[in-house]
């Protein structure tokens, strides 16, 4: 009889004192290179956490009790980049253990759908954000917040309002591209400087919660309401395509990987690209391999639906909850 498999591990540690619903997270290097966990709260706060003392540094409130539902921080300063459903999206300088709003940008619709950034340079980003249009994607310039882009589906498309957002350039081009998810279940590959689709195929049957991308391999996943991933490849990187090895570029066919129980919030892999993680609204982390989807774990921890994941570099996952608390793991460590 074959040995029963061993249980899924504990959290190294939990966070507390969030005080409400934990709707977003970011790793990032504070001062001195010290590990940082950052977290956006239902009530409109974001909680710096060191990593090493395992208690939150300071609580940022700049989005007026609104929830911050996206967080990431640049390297310039540090600043980091918050975005509420009070339709702002703020700059903060953390420099010098600073924690004052330095800019913002009034945002067009309330939506779902979180920011993406690209890296222009040392001192200039793009980022993505809900356009005015109930289905549009609107392209800025930071810190100038000059326009770059609207992109607009064509008429009669019925996308529904976009969801989530992945920013990224390949390296063999110059021409930043966008991957959008939408309401309507599809997915769309879009060309940031002529304002056009490159591919765009439905893949999910609810609308799509989360994406991740994994440039190296030109290879992606995404999770939607429905009880599937989504596992799909971008042709050339930059046609949405049947799977590797494809004769039909452009086209879409999508590995479906059945779920116990449906929803999933977000999805990242891992920076190494060795593990994927998805936020369930089922209150569980699922962790797989990323070159098989060969699921590894299913992680029981918190008591309220999983919102947010987040990974970072030297291997760490965290997870935020409904229930207030994030729990933090050290699963497969890099190798």
């Amino acid at each position: 009889m074959a040995a029963p498999a061993p249980p899924p591990p504990d959290p190294q540690f939990v966070l507390r004192g969030a005080h409400s619903a934990v709707h977003a997270l970011h790793f990032c290097d504070g001062a001195e290179g010290r590990p940082l966990l950052l977290s956006g709260s239902l009530r409109g706060l974001v909680h710096v956490w060191s990593l090493e003392t395992r208690r939150p540094l300071t609580a940022l409130d700049g989005h007026g009790g609104q929830c911050v539902t996206w967080l990431h921080t640049l390297p310039r300063g540090p600043q980091l980049l918050s975005q509420g459903r009070d339709l702002q999206l703020c700059t903060w300088d953390l420099a010098e253990g600073r924690n004052a709003v330095v800019d913002a940008v009034r945002l067009e619709s309330m939506g779902f759908c979180r920011a993406s950034v690209l890296a222009e340079g040392p001192q200039r980003w793009m980022v993505a954000v809900p356009g005015r249009g109930n289905d549009e994607v609107q392209v800025l310039e930071l810190p100038s917040k000059t326009s770059v882009s609207c992109l607009k589906p064509e008429a009669g498309a019925r996308l529904g309002m976009p969801m989530c957002l992945q920013l990224w350039q390949a390296e063999s081009s110059s021409r930043p591209l966008l991957l959008a998810g939408y309401e309507d279940g599809s997915l769309a590959l879009w060309d940031v400087s002529t304002r056009k689709v490159c591919s765009r195929v439905a893949c999910h049957s609810e609308p799509v919660m989360g994406l991740a991308l994994d440039p190296r391999r030109a290879r992606g996943v995404s999770g939607s309401a429905e009880k599937a991933l989504a596992v799909w490849s971008l042709e050339g990187q930059q046609a949405l395509q049947r799977g590797p090895g494809s004769p039909s570029p452009g086209r879409w066919a999508s590995t479906h990987l059945g779920l116990t129980n449906p929803g999933i919030a977000d999805v990242k892999i891992r920076p190494d690209s060795k593990i994927l993680a998805t936020a369930g609204w089922d209150h569980r982390v699922r962790v797989f391999q990323w070159r098989t989807m060969r699921p590894l774990a299913v992680l029981a921890f918190h008591s309220a639906t999983v919102h947010c994941v987040a990974f970072d570099t030297a291997g760490l996952l965290a997870a935020g909850s409904g229930d207030q608390r994030i729990s933090v793991w050290s699963l497969y460590p890099p190798t």
